[in-house]
């Protein structure tokens, strides 16, 4: 037998200690670059940092640390190095001078690579090539430099000079055609919008790997592919659902997430009109992440950069299966600290404790669920009823409005009764 199964890309990352980020910070940042680079199908060998004020503007890093990484590479077999920030062109070149034939890629081209590989319509993969295009713009002056020219003067322009223009104004003039591709495009999506403009629509929104499509999965009977990876939905989903007897849309969205590259936000302002235009956001969070509360500032933050911040909002904490208490939330030992408190106990403690700070205040509902057991799941769907109800009575005010009682949580082994959907639409 002959193998044929091609060997995983290795990689080492590097990240930065800085004024603006802590060690703590970095590690945690590490983490996530490292599953962004599983994501892509890349094997992460070691992760290497530096305190510095700021970044080297010549190499990131300073020499010592780079001299620690080039020793690490001759000894060990990898492909790639990856920074958690982004590269200016003029460090890439130096970098890739310094690792020889070791392939340099920061956050923003890993992302942009997972993006490429997750983007199923048309729409995605126009807005995934846009932003790639425009990530290589302003580097292209790398990509000839073995073709520089050797003399200035009159007459002295080498050939690499006369390549980079020519591939300056290919790379503009196919952004150009995206863009006019992207519009047309976006005119479609608005005409399919506004023939559902008469149904209240939902959209979920959060950090990137929280259980959106899970949760969607759940709510909308739906068959949305859903995995334990970055990125695992692209494409804006819609499903139409029946809750009780009101018809509403709901809508499965890209996820965000820290240091997101700004030519992917301005390429998916479209895509983002589904959370624009919705009338209720389901914010979900994963709340057995160490740093969820950050991931709600950075969804926070995304949310007020395409104006979208002051709709009815649901806080949905989701993945309390998995939830691990911190220590300050949840004591580990009984008051005389001898005896262990058990797990489950400290879950509900820490839950409740969770429900009473501000985090609660920043949505106009908060819920915790398990997206995976359905656990809660029929508490939050109560939650979205009332929600949609009025918004819909707002639309069709002679409606005929059948009482509905609670959906049980029990009896019904957190089913789906009185709920039926159907697709809509891929966006």
């Amino acid at each position: 037998m002959i193998e044929t199964q091609k060997p995983s890309e290795t990689a080492v990352l590097v990240a930065l200690i800085t004024q603006k980020q802590s060690a703590d910070q970095a590690k945690e940042y590490l983490d996530e670059l490292a599953f962004l680079a599983q994501t892509s199908g890349i094997v992460t060998k070691k992760s290497f940092t530096q305190k510095l004020e700021r970044p080297d503007t010549k190499t990131y890093v300073g020499k010592g640390k780079l001299e620690e990484i080039q020793t690490y590479i001759i000894d060990n077999p990898v492909d790639t190095v990856i920074f958690d920030d982004d590269l200016t062109p003029s460090q890439v070149r130096n970098l890739e001078a310094s690792f020889k034939d070791i392939k340099v890629l920061d956050r923003s081209l890993l992302i942009l690579n997972i993006f490429s590989m997750r983007a199923q319509t048309a729409q995605a993969r126009v807005q995934v090539e846009l932003a790639q295009y425009q990530y290589m713009y302003p580097r292209l002056t790398r990509m000839w430099s073995h073709l520089s020219r050797q003399k200035g003067g009159v007459g002295m322009r080498g050939p690499g000079e006369k390549e980079l223009e020519t591939d300056r104004r290919i790379v503009q003039d196919r952004i150009a055609f995206l863009k006019e591709k992207l519009e047309k495009i976006d005119k479609q999506s608005q005409t399919r919008r506004k023939e559902r403009d008469r149904l209240v629509r939902v959209s979920l929104v959060g950090y990137t790997n929280v259980g959106k499509s899970t949760l969607m999965r759940t709510m909308a009977k739906a068959d949305v592919f859903a995995e334990n990876k970055l990125f695992a939905t692209v494409d804006s989903t819609v499903r139409k659902v029946v809750l009780g007897n009101i018809p509403f849309l709901l809508t499965d969205t890209v996820g965000f997430i820290r240091k997101l590259p700004t030519t992917l936000i301005e390429s998916f302002k479209s895509t983002l009109d589904e959370v624009r235009e919705a009338d209720i956001l389901l914010h979900i969070v994963d709340v057995s992440h160490p740093s969820f509360e950050e991931h709600i500032d950075v969804v926070n933050a995304t949310l007020a950069d395409i104006k979208a911040a002051d709709k009815p909002t649901i806080l949905v904490f989701n993945k309390m299966d998995q939830f691990v208490p911190k220590e300050e939330w949840a004591p580990e030992y009984d008051e005389e600290g001898e005896e262990p408190v058990a797990v489950a106990t400290r879950r509900k403690t820490a839950l409740e404790y969770l429900k009473k700070t501000y985090l609660t205040q920043k949505a106009d509902n908060v819920v915790f669920i398990s997206a995976q057991t359905r656990k809660n799941v029929n508490e939050l769907r109560n939650i979205v009823y009332k929600l949609i109800r009025e918004r819909h009575f707002q639309i069709y005010p002679n409606w005929l409005d059948i009482p509905l009682t609670d959906f049980a949580e029990e009896g019904d082994g957190y089913g789906l009764d009185g709920v039926t959907a159907e697709v809509v639409t891929t966006a």
